[in-house]
């Protein structure tokens, strides 16, 4: 179901990228918007001709060649959003999974099949991946680290290193081609949800394995849940095998709606991150706020801290949506102390930066005006700030 070659033979632009990857087939077929194939199982009178694509299957993990057999093997309509992710990543082949915490946990299941069960982390991460790490759930073991310990951290049985930049949600940025040296022959995972594509491509810095959430800027419209691992097609084969015998697939719906995001992603990114630096500097000026948190390499994401109750702001907002999650078309503002990273130890949250005052906005297409309206009646009155706000905190 490979539907396409990758970006490094097209020749074509980034948002040229994410309108057509994925639909080159179309036309050929008399069609112009992309089919959506529900079926889970697929007719076929050659039995024998089966069992030689399931055994193939069973050896490398390679996509089957000829038509569809079971919805655990494959769907069409995911292989054309895995297709698209993988030519806007620039990597050989991207696999999609109901979650980003499934394609992580499938990363993990891979390694760990093959005896290499300890990954190098660095933290800030998203707090889910950090407690499915800290916590050993998939029998993995983990050193944590800043990106500078990478290469004293790995070991012979050293199967992963791990980081997210810009991290989740400090916004703290690694150097991903020094990190990606400093791994050797380890592969490099790279959480690049909050980058996206648009703003930084890992593989071409040295990262084997790109992670993203697609439920947040890939769909972008808070309206599906899903994972996706761009990688080569050696790993790719891999992990579709662990797909296979987990079932943490992807819903072809959720695959469609995801095809139909990576089309404005550029677009949506851009404009959302011009709102986002605009408020950023407006948060550093403002003497309610003791930091911000913004990178260097831009985004649609803020985090900063505040020198009041940062829970009268979360309940003082009313056009920005109190909720967690990010990425959508919609503003969204959340206390990570409280849920995100609630399951992270304590002390550990806060020596990864994640204060107890530190808020996470992530900004979307809203007339800035309006968004910075409504954080200013959030924030409360001027007079309450008694400390001068520091510098604007980058990466």
């Amino acid at each position: 179901m490979n539907l396409g070659t990758d970006t490094h033979t097209t020749g074509r632009a980034l948002d040229t990228e994410a309108v057509h990857a994925g639909r080159d087939d179309l036309a050929g077929r008399g069609l112009h918007a992309p089919p959506i194939d529900l079926s889970t199982t697929y007719p076929s009178y050659d039995s024998r001709g089966e069992a030689g694509r399931i055994d193939a299957f069973a050896a490398t993990g390679a996509e089957p060649d000829g038509p569809p057999v079971y919805g655990r093997l494959g769907n069409p309509t995911v292989a054309r959003f895995e297709t698209a992710l993988a030519r806007l990543e620039g990597t050989e082949s991207a696999v999609a999974f109901a979650s980003g915490m499934a394609a992580l946990s499938a990363v993990l299941l891979a390694r760990g099949a093959t005896g290499l069960r300890h990954v190098v982390a660095v933290r800030p991460l998203y707090g889910c991946s950090d407690h499915l790490l800290t916590a050993g759930l998939l029998g993995s073991e983990v050193t944590w680290t800043d990106p500078a310990g990478v290469a004293d951290a790995l070991r012979p049985d050293t199967g992963l290193v791990l980081v997210e930049s810009p991290a989740n949600p400090t916004l703290a940025e690694v150097d991903l081609r020094a990190v990606a040296h400093a791994c050797g022959s380890v592969p490099l995972l790279v959480d690049n949800t909050f980058a996206t594509p648009v703003l930084q491509r890992p593989a071409e810095h040295g990262a084997r394995l790109v992670l993203h959430s697609a439920t947040k800027y890939l769909g972008g419209h808070g309206d599906v849940l899903a994972g996706v691992v761009a990688c080569d097609e050696e790993f790719a084969g891999r992990l579709r095998q662990v797909r296979f015998a987990t079932g943490g697939v992807l819903h072809p719906l959720a695959g469609y709606l995801l095809l139909r995001g990576l089309s404005t992603l550029p677009v949506r990114v851009r404009a959302a991150s011009a709102n986002a630096a605009e408020l950023a500097r407006r948060l550093a000026a403002d003497p309610r706020v003791a930091r911000v948190h913004y990178p260097r390499i831009g985004g649609a994401m803020v985090s900063f801290e505040v020198h009041g109750d940062p829970h009268a702001v979360i309940a003082g907002v009313r056009l920005v949506t109190p909720a967690v999650s990010l990425g959508s078309v919609d503003s969204l503002i959340q206390h990570p102390a409280s849920i995100s990273h609630r399951i992270v130890d304590a002390d550990d949250r806060r020596n990864a930066g994640v204060s107890d005052r530190l808020l996470r906005l992530s900004v979307g297409l809203e007339d800035v005006e309006d968004l910075w309206a409504d954080l200013d009646a959030a924030l409360g009155e001027r007079a309450g700030a008694t400390a001068r706000p520091e510098e604007l905190a980058r990466g």
